[in-house]
């Protein structure tokens, strides 16, 4: 069935929306939803223009399996330097399309987009646990995107670098009755780790889920006591960042410069990188409370 409307025109049977550039993602995944059908790569935050995330790349915890945004477009319209409106796809104007795609909108504006839908799970499984050793976390982090067969659906990852923040963590995804003290649980440096993975689920299997998430996290290594747990709706998993949003708008603390960077940093660095970031430039006296994120990822994506 194909329909259009707001969010964009879903195509069911064929497995893709044509979204306008200006469409926000959280649009477009109510759109689809209405079809059980959903794109397969997101970013954290929805409330972003489909041409906006696609001219960067567009990275979340499912780009380890899925790739990016990008790699989830069978085709673009793009309107050129010279006034064009030209469509591009990996068969037709190829190299516009490869361009446009993460170009940062300098070879083109992207109007329109066809991305790849799959059957959209119900449920979510959310599951966080904490590290004070940054090698098995990485390992851990890295084991689990090498994994063909069963495997999480989202794996990401961030760092903790105020005793401060363990707490509002905490309450910002499970509420608890007491709070975690850094230096209970052996940090090196002060610094924890958070690995951050989900599996869905829908109703036909809702009953081996626990059986499912238990072999998923058996060969893990992190903190015994560190585990916390939740189970929601897709839709809420993936919206779950506007929530924090209206908390900060609330507070008159939304509208202010939100300063931003991303790295590709090889698994050769990493290492270094802790050591002179997350330990040393932040670990020392340089404290923040903006969001420090990990996504681990294959190259081959």
């Amino acid at each position: 069935m194909t329909s259009g409307g707001g969010g964009g025109r879903v195509a069911a049977e064929e497995g893709y929306v044509d979204a306008w550039g200006g469409e926000l993602w959280i649009d477009v995944l109510r759109r689809t939803l209405e079809y059980g059908m959903a794109p397969r790569s997101w970013t954290d935050y929805l409330y972003l223009t489909v041409g906006g995330t696609l001219s960067n790349a567009g990275i979340s915890g499912q780009a380890f399996h899925h790739g990016p945004q990008i790699s989830n477009v069978h085709e673009l319209d793009v309107v050129t330097g010279k006034g064009e409106i030209l469509t591009c796809s990996e068969g037709q104007n190829p190299e516009l399309f490869h361009a446009a795609l993460g170009g940062l909108g300098q070879f083109g504006i992207i109007t329109r987009a066809r991305i790849a839908l799959e059957p959209a799970p119900q449920r979510v499984r959310w599951i966080r646990v904490l590290y004070s050793d940054f090698s098995t976390f990485t390992a851990d982090q890295e084991y689990l995107i090498s994994l063909h067969d069963r495997k999480f659906d989202y794996v990401e990852g961030f760092v903790i670098v105020d005793e401060g923040l363990i707490n509002n963590w905490r309450s910002s995804f499970f509420s608890p009755r007491n709070p975690v003290k850094i230096s209970s649980l052996g940090t090196n440096g002060g610094v924890l780790y958070c690995l951050e993975v989900t599996k869905n689920y829908g109703e036909s299997n809702a009953d081996s889920i626990d059986e499912e998430v238990e072999a998923l996290m058996k060969n893990l290594n992190f903190i015994p006591s560190s585990v916390f747990s939740t189970d929601l709706l897709y839709v809420d998993f993936l919206d779950r960042v506007h929530k924090a949003e209206l908390k900060l708008r609330s507070k008159n603390l939304w509208e202010v410069p939100h300063p931003w960077l991303n790295l590709f940093v090889p698994k050769s660095r990493i290492a270094d990188f802790d050591r002179g970031v997350f330990k040393g430039i932040l670990g020392n006296k340089n404290k923040t409370s903006g969001p420090i994120l990990i996504y681990p990822m294959n190259k081959d994506k």
